[in-house]
């Protein structure tokens, strides 16, 4: 390890793990089979918040995609990347593939004025082991 490398670790001072932990104290989280259950609830909007290549594993039926590196732009309606999909949601549960990047999602979509925001806890991976429904790969009309 170089001493420029050493250096600029030492400037972090809050980690992802802590971040993470933080979001998940902010927000709701929901366990795979809570959020089966609010999966056909009106008002209720899955979004996975995935690259774009891992779509291929599969989707949660009904959810948008809106990645993380994204997601503020796509919540905004000022932004010229706001996806409508937003305003006609009253929650919002944001999902990934661990349950870090959704934690942080719904904590940011809840600094942004959304007040009903959740994530799942464990990501899509503990959607599909607690028997949550998927639908292909299908990535057509993905951000």
């Amino acid at each position: 390890m170089t001493t420029e490398t050493r250096s600029n670790e030492s400037q972090i001072t809050r980690g992802f793990r802590e971040l993470v932990a933080e979001a998940n104290t902010a927000i709701r989280t929901y366990s795979p089979e809570e959020a089966i259950d609010r999966l056909d609830e009106d008002g209720v909007l899955f979004v996975d918040v995935r690259d774009a290549p891992e779509l291929t594993e599969g989707r949660v039926p009904g959810a948008i995609h809106a990645s993380r590196g994204m997601l503020e732009f796509h919540i905004d309606p000022d932004s010229p990347y706001y996806m409508d999909e937003f305003s006609d949601a009253a929650e919002l549960v944001f999902y990934c593939a661990a349950g870090a990047r959704s934690a942080l999602a719904a904590q940011r979509a809840a600094e942004m004025g959304r007040d009903r925001v959740a994530h799942v806890a464990g990501g899509f991976p503990a959607w599909t082991e607690a028997g949550g429904p998927i639908r292909g790969d299908d990535t057509s009309g993905s951000q």
